[in-house]
């Protein structure tokens, strides 16, 4: 593992469910007009992490980890996979430097609620506040996301090698 930094991708998206709570980067948003489909609370941010996570150290994809033929994993709480991926993570001896997200959303509103969606990564990640951003873009009236039938999100991590909470 040279220089003791790995970098992965993540990517995901699901359509949307007006029958559903949105939550996005553990945060439910109240305000929403839809929420996704999914096995689990289907949330795209934390699931495009995860995929970053063990994408950085060839580790699969979050479906490997957690099928959604599985009923363990219904209507899971994202933030609880994205725990278990950190436990591989620092298992095998990593941890976050920062991570990167971009979500693509025409609606809702993102902004107000990306301080509680960093907030929440950094926890669960373990990493400063400062090292976890999300950032948000609409589709342009483009596709189906364009005609919000669904929420994208696309994520970087570097992780970094050493115990969580070592220098």
């Amino acid at each position: 593992m040279r220089d003791g930094v790995r970098v992965g991708l993540g990517f995901d998206v699901h359509r949307a469910d007006p029958q559903r709570p949105l939550v996005l980067g553990g945060v439910r948003l109240e305000d929403a007009p839809f929420g996704l489909a999914g096995h689990s609370d289907a949330d795209v941010v934390l699931h495009a992490v995860a995929d970053a996570c063990l994408g950085a150290l060839a580790l699969g994809d979050i479906g490997q980890h957690f099928p959604d033929t599985d009923p363990a994993w219904e209507e899971a709480d994202s933030r609880q996979l994205l725990g278990r991926v950190m436990e591989l993570v620092h298992g095998a001896g990593w941890q976050v430097g920062n991570v990167d997200v971009t979500v693509v959303a025409q609606t809702p509103r993102l902004a107000p609620h990306i301080p509680a969606m960093r907030r929440c990564l950094a926890e669960v990640l373990g990493c400063p506040f400062e090292a976890a951003s999300v950032k948000a873009t609409t589709h342009e009236g483009l596709g189906s996301l364009g005609r919000a039938e669904g929420i994208a999100a696309h994520a970087v991590v570097a992780l970094v090698q050493g115990k969580a909470g070592s220098p």
